[in-house]
């Protein structure tokens, strides 16, 4: 588990929330807890890794609610859905909202710790393609124009020459934009670009 991972939870039962935070804390796992969901949203910083253990069934906003509310803010988070109520209408809908798992109480706390982990692992991943495609979107906005347009091609896999055909210009002045694009993007090579601007399969 990497040390830098809060966990989040947000359930309207004290209890549990104090549960939960014991849980983690005993394997020296950082947690955040919340009596609402919006007492979550209000605090919640997007930017450090970790994960949601969030209950269905609250006041105001529910899990469900909650799922759909970070989505529509574009909030890309791990959630794991713990009910009391388990039924496999809700562990589809649940699903279907992003939730990693779904995690019927009362639970075996290595499985509840299994999942986080795998939820921990993969906020990582998130955080490290939004950083990458940030990291392009900021240089590619350096480009100029007709560069961006000389890029994309490159990254569509046409070749030189073919772009200077579609663009009905020479291929020398192709390879002066290809050297500006490369300089301005920070990279080596097209290959390199390609890396930069393709997402991870993770």
């Amino acid at each position: 588990m990497q040390s830098d991972a809060i966990i989040h939870v947000v359930d309207d039962d004290a209890a549990i929330r104090q549960s939960l935070a014991l849980l983690m804390r005993s394997v020296e796992i950082n947690v955040e807890c919340y009596a609402s969901a919006k007492a979550f949203l209000d605090l919640f910083d997007a930017t450090k890794p970790g994960c949601l253990l969030l209950d269905v069934r609250m006041p105001e906003m529910s899990g469900m609610e909650l799922q759909q509310e970070l989505k529509r803010q574009n909030i890309q988070i791990p959630v794991i859905i713990l009910t009391g109520h388990a039924d496999v209408a809700l562990a589809v809908r649940a699903m279907k909202a992003g939730a990693m798992d779904v995690i019927e109480k009362p639970f075996h706390d290595q499985d509840l710790l299994d999942s986080v982990t795998r939820a921990v692992a993969k906020s990582h991943e998130i955080l490290h393609m939004q950083q990458k495609q940030a990291t392009f979107r900021e240089r590619a906005g350096r480009l100029s124009s007709r560069e961006l347009e000389v890029m994309k091609m490159y990254i569509d896999g046409k070749c030189g020459k073919a772009i200077a055909s579609d663009l009905n210009i020479s291929p020398k002045t192709v390879n002066v934009h290809r050297s500006h694009i490369l300089e301005k993007m920070q990279v080596r090579s097209m290959i390199e670009l390609v890396h930069l601007a393709t997402p991870d399969n993770t």
